[in-house]
Parts: structure tokens; C-alpha cells; sequence
């Protein structure tokens, strides 16, 4: 049996095996190219279990993330972040290792990466379907075209197509809203193909990625590719928003009760910010939750503990609000595994996982990229 004496991230791996297999046979029904998002368990490991289910092509959010990959072995990336021209110097190396996609949002920086480069590179172009973060503007038929016409000047550059993340999913509530912010992000994107088409650009790629939408939705229609990350472990979010239950969530925070505090029927863990990141999520029944808590059971951790939430945090602290008949079974030692929020965020503050069975499984964090 596992034994804590501080915080420490806890993977079930046998769950994010099932989530990995449930996803890679939906891509297959889908009829779509699965390149799952690394971002999320940022694991030598964990990426290797891909492979079994036949996945060749992935996606990271960075170039150093890019190079991790590269070293295991991966051949097809693609960097779902916008070019940064001071890193041409890395991305060139990449690019001699490996099949590399890069992202853009304008014409500036490509002829410098054309000129440096020394094989081809694949360039996808950001657009921007409505959760303004980043991307052109999917009815920006100018600048998309600049952008095209740019790239395929240069011989070392691959225009392959359209990308975009639909972060609007996230905000859904509903299946029925789920589905109308995934159909409007589709329809965006095969207009901006179709108008790309139009202007002598055929045979563009679209790209999709996010959890939700791949997750719960059929329609793909015109899609090229799916990208989503988070489902491989999944979290709080996922699960508020009905996208995952219970059991598939595949990582957790083990945190050491510290104190108990009868009369807020609250207890403090040692488990805080820098363990769990501060990300939320937002309940008109129970306020800002950081995170849902389980107890112990068997070789791993049970159901969420019922009225019972990480309700503030600080960077070491947690404050768990609770029941007072849960409380009266708690003292300080105790374990308590806390299901994080956001998996991308909290994985990317550890250098490890520890498996159920006791196995330390490396991060990206304790590589020297």
C-alpha cells in the first residue's frame, strides 16, 4: 500500500489506459487522425501508451515540450503554440529530427524560418473561431490569404491547413450548448477553408482539438484531425461539466491533513497552490472549488467524499470544507487525495507521478531539455 508523508501526485494508470483506448477507438469511428495534445501528462511514460493503440502523430504546447518528445522517439509533432522567431535556432534542430508542425497567426516570421531551416516544415495556420485568445479571425479572408500566400513561397515550408481550439466548449452547461458552440466552430472553419479554396488554396487540412467536444460529439464533418489532451487523465472541470464521471479521472493529489478545525467544520492539508495550481471552478451551491476529495480505498483512492470540497488555498495550504460527521472521522496524518481542477496545470507543477503500485514515473520537469 502506498504511504505519504507530504503531497505527492498519484496516477491510476489503468484508468488513463481505458481513456486513452475509449479515445483512440472514437478518433477510428470519427474516421479522423488522432494526434492527442502531450501537454496534459507531459510523461515519457504515459506517451508511450499511445503507441499501443496506434498513435504516431502528437501535439505539445512548446518547443522545449517538442524536444522531450523528439528524444523518445516521436516523429510527427506539432507545436500547438504560435511561432516565436527566437527560438528558430531549437525549432531547426527539431525539424532535422523529426516531422514538424509549427503554428502561425500572420505572414511575420516566416520568410526568417524559411531561411534558416534545413528540412520542410509544416505550417497550420491559427484561427480564431470565437474564444479570442489567439488566431486570425475565422472571416478574415485577407490576412488568411497573406498568410497562405506567404508560406508557399518559400520551398522548405508545407502549408497543411487550418487549426483551431474551440475553448468555448469549456463554457457549455449543456449538451444541447455543447453541441451549438461545436457546430458554430465547425461551420467557421470549413467557411475559412472553402474561402481559402476559392483564392487557389485547395486541399487544406482542418484540425480540432478539445476534450469536451471529442469526448461527448459525433459531428466532425470536414475534420482532418483531433488533438484533445485532457481526457487522458481528466479532472474537475471535466467532470462539472458532465464530459467524464468519477472513474475516469486518473491522477490525484495524496495531501497530509495537518489540523482539524471542528467548529468551521473545516480541516487544513498540506497541499496548496504549488501543489495544485489555483485554478477553479465556480458553483452557485458551493461557491469556488479547487478541488473535489476522496479517502483512501484499497490500492487507491474512493468516491468523492460527499459536501466536502478544497475551498481556499494558499501556496501550501488547502483548506477543506467538510461535513461535521465527516470531519469527526478525520485527524491529523490522515490522507487525503484531492481530484484536481485543471490536470494540465497541476501534472505541470511535479517531476513525478507515483503509480498506484509504488513505480515513480518521471515528468518533463525532471529532464534538462
Amino acid at each position: 500500500m502506498l504511504t505519504f508523508i507530504k503531497p505527492t501526485l498519484v496516477l491510476d494508470e489503468r484508468r488513463a489506459r481505458r481513456n486513452i483506448e475509449r479515445m483512440a477507438e472514437r478518433a477510428g469511428r470519427l474516421g479522423v487522425r488522432f494526434r492527442p495534445h502531450f501537454k496534459t501528462h507531459q510523461s515519457h511514460h504515459v506517451g508511450r501508451i499511445f503507441r499501443e493503440f496506434g498513435v504516431e502523430a502528437i501535439t505539445v504546447s512548446s518547443v522545449d515540450m517538442a524536444s522531450y518528445f523528439a528524444a523518445d522517439g516521436w516523429k510527427d509533432i506539432l507545436i500547438a503554440f504560435p511561432l516565436n522567431i527566437l527560438e528558430i535556432g531549437e525549432i531547426c534542430r527539431l525539424a532535422s529530427r523529426c516531422s514538424l508542425g509549427l503554428l502561425v497567426e500572420s505572414p511575420e516570421g516566416l520568410p526568417a524560418l524559411a531561411e534558416s531551416v534545413a528540412a520542410p516544415v509544416g505550417i497550420w495556420i491559427k484561427v480564431n473561431v470565437g474564444a479570442n485568445r489567439a488566431g486570425v479571425d475565422w472571416n478574415d479572408r485577407d490576412l488568411l490569404t497573406k498568410i497562405c500566400r506567404e508560406a508557399v513561397r518559400h520551398p522548405r515550408l508545407r502549408l497543411r491547413g487550418l487549426l483551431t481550439h474551440n475553448g468555448r466548449t469549456y463554457a457549455a452547461r449543456t449538451s444541447d450548448a455543447l453541441a451549438r458552440v461545436h457546430a458554430d466552430a465547425l461551420r467557421k472553419m470549413r467557411r475559412a477553408r472553402q474561402a481559402l479554396a476559392a483564392a487557389g488554396f485547395r486541399d487544406l487540412e482542418i484540425s480540432v482539438g478539445d476534450t469536451p467536444s471529442c469526448s461527448r460529439l459525433d459531428d466532425f464533418d470536414g475534420v482532418d484531425e483531433i488533438r484533445p489532451g485532457n481526457f487522458v487523465l481528466n479532472d474537475v472541470m471535466q467532470l462539472e461539466l458532465g464530459i467524464c464521471g468519477e472513474k475516469d479521472i486518473a491522477a490525484t493529489v495524496a495531501c497530509p491533513v495537518v489540523s482539524t478545525h471542528p467548529a468551521r467544520n473545516e480541516a487544513v492539508i498540506y497541499g496548496g497552490a504549488i501543489h495544485l495550481s489555483k485554478e477553479d471552478v465556480f458553483s452557485r451551491k458551493e461557491g469556488r472549488i479547487y478541488g473535489r476529495v476522496c479517502r483512501l480505498h484499497g490500492a487507491g483512492w474512493g468516491k468523492i467524499l460527499p459536501r466536502t470540497l478544497v475551498s481556499s488555498i494558499s501556496q501550501e495550504h488547502g483548506v477543506v470544507k467538510t461535513t461535521a460527521s465527516e470531519l469527526k472521522k478525520l485527524k491529523a496524518g490522515d490522507i487525503l487525495f484531492v481530484l484536481p481542477v485543471h490536470s494540465c496545470l497541476t501534472v505541470n507543477l511535479w517531476k513525478e507521478f507515483i503509480r498506484l503500485d509504488g513505480v515513480k514515473i518521471p515528468t518533463i520537469r525532471s529532464f534538462d531539455i
